[in-house]
């Protein structure tokens, strides 16, 4: 395996070395480009429905750019995918339309090269829209390959089909840089955490709540029973600690007269790690005076609601094939009775 490897790394860096006697530049400064891969399919879309194609069936010509995810030769053509972070589309290279030496410098390109092109929109008799190119340049060169693997597209759904050829859980969360350029559906996950923190911060500034910064680093920590990270402060010759929780810090600005605070940061524990237990965390929490907990579970749940209404625009969401209704108002269930009635492996409260 290491020595496929190797073989693969220097082939990638003759072919840099070919590029720089070519005097082509492998490392590009810029590219404009006109359109996204998904607004570049919107558009030809658009024009098919309005009837402005021209009579070979061809659309606008179009800027596109990203990273080769897919290369097949015909002889005097050849097909490619780009992906950029919207989407992927089709390219067509032909040698008439390129010319001879364009088109052999293309033999010098290799899957997860970033490339800029430009040609116009028409779609393949198989029904996938396409870019013709007149013009491609290279952005950027791949030394190291990733690891792609084959992707079905169905071209009635839409829906896409990965035979991954990285799949092992641990490697994908050690290198998530690599899980991210080859897997968008991962890519779609951060989105939706983006949109999540987007969507907290308005419905809490909506209820008048400010949203404040706290000491990360604190000469006592505490707001919850946590190991800490020690470190040294070396002006003030102290001992410091990050924080393990927010709770301290907001509560002392409820007490120095702000009514309703809130902060979401990032807060660190030095115990154990595993998948779903990281030693850096990102933690919400909010303080109101003149509250209870009952008006703070009636608050929990109507941001519960926002949340999935903002970011799925329905409040019923499909999870591992069932639907959940997420409509209000939830149950209100006693802890201890709960944990009495429900089945586990303690009896500790029957």
């Amino acid at each position: 395996m290491t020595d496929d490897l190797n073989q693969v790394l220097r082939m990638r860096r003759e072919k840099l070395a070919a590029l720089a006697e070519a005097e082509i530049p492998a490392f590009g400064y810029r590219f404009d480009r006109s359109h996204t891969s998904s607004e570049a399919i919107a558009l030809f879309e658009a024009a098919e429905e309005a009837g402005t194609l021209d009579e070979d069936g061809y659309g606008e010509t179009v800027r596109v750019a990203g990273r080769i995810v897919a290369w097949r030769g015909h002889g005097k053509t050849s097909f490619s995918h780009i992906e950029d972070g919207f989407g992927r589309i089709q390219l067509y290279f032909r040698r008439d339309d390129l010319g001879d030496a364009a088109f052999e410098q293309y033999a010098l390109w290799d899957i997860s090269d970033w490339i800029g092109v430009a040609g116009r929109l028409f779609r393949t008799r198989r029904g996938e829209i396409s870019v013709q190119i007149t013009d491609a340049e290279l952005l950027a060169k791949s030394l190291r390959p990733l690891p792609f693997g084959k992707v079905e597209i169905d071209k009635q759904t839409g829906e896409r089909t990965v035979y991954s050829g990285f799949t092992d859980a641990e490697s994908r969360y050690r290198q998530r840089y690599a899980d991210l350029a080859v897997h968008p559906e991962v890519r779609e996950v951060f989105r939706t955490r983006s949109r999540v923190i987007t969507e907290i911060r308005r419905f809490l500034d909506d209820e008048g709540f400010l949203e404040v910064e706290t000491p990360a680093l604190q000469p006592l920590y505490g707001g919850a029973a946590a190991r800490p990270f020690v470190t040294h402060h070396n002006a003030l010759d102290q001992r410091m600690y990050l924080r393990i929780a927010d709770e301290l810090y907001l509560k002392r600005l409820i007490v120095g007269g702000f009514e309703r605070v809130y902060e979401i940061a990032k807060d660190f524990r030095n115990e154990g790690v595993d998948r779903t237990h990281n030693p850096e965390f990102t933690m919400l929490e909010f303080y109101q005076a003149f509250a209870d907990y009952s008006d703070m579970m009636d608050l929990i749940e109507r941001l519960v609601v926002h949340l999935v209404q903002a970011v799925h625009g329905t409040d019923t969401v499909t999870y591992q094939g069932e639907e959940i209704s997420f409509a209000g108002p939830f149950a209100r269930i006693r802890l201890m009775d709960e944990l009495a009635t429900s089945p586990g492996p303690s009896r500790g409260f029957a």
